[in-house]
């Protein structure tokens, strides 16, 4: 994938993530979705079970399953279409964005390989200026983004 597709498809995955932001100050109920949703249907183990072909005790175990986070995604959706409702998940990256997530990343990388040389110059009596090497870092830093190389998440 050509760096301009790679750049674009990282702007079309932060706008998707951007509407899933608010869903960070609700967290799943500590008894899970399904439980919370049948009872407030006041719909039974019994009833459930019935709509997803098993047995109460069955639903109960994907209830407890679900609290626990073992639960799979399909068995989710399943869940979901029992209750009559739709299944929605997404990733929300922890630094805002993926742009900054991979800003984060590409600046650590540029700091700690021009800390390296810094290091072996100045052990080499040419030490450069504090504001050389943030210049120095900047430009890596722009670089290792530019490029978008998979060696930014070794």
């Amino acid at each position: 994938m050509a760096i301009n597709n790679k750049i674009l498809a990282i702007k079309q995955l932060d706008k998707k993530a951007i509407e899933f932001q608010p869903l960070l100050k609700s967290p799943p109920p500590a008894q899970g979705w399904i439980s919370l949703i049948r009872r407030s249907l006041n719909m039974t183990l019994r009833q459930l079970g019935d709509r997803l072909n098993i047995t109460p005790q069955s639903t109960r175990e994907i209830e407890i399953r679900e609290a626990t986070g073992t639960i799979s995604i399909n068995a989710l959706s399943t869940a979901a279409e029992a209750l009559n409702m739709q299944l929605v998940y997404g990733f929300i990256p922890k630094d805002g964005s993926l742009e900054m997530m991979i800003e984060k990343r590409a600046r650590a990388i540029a700091t700690k390989i021009v800390s390296r040389t810094a290091t072996s110059m100045k052990l080499e009596d040419q030490e450069n200026s504090k504001a050389r090497l943030s210049e120095a870092i900047e430009e890596m830093t722009l670089d290792l983004k530019r490029e978008l190389s998979s060696k930014l998440w070794d």
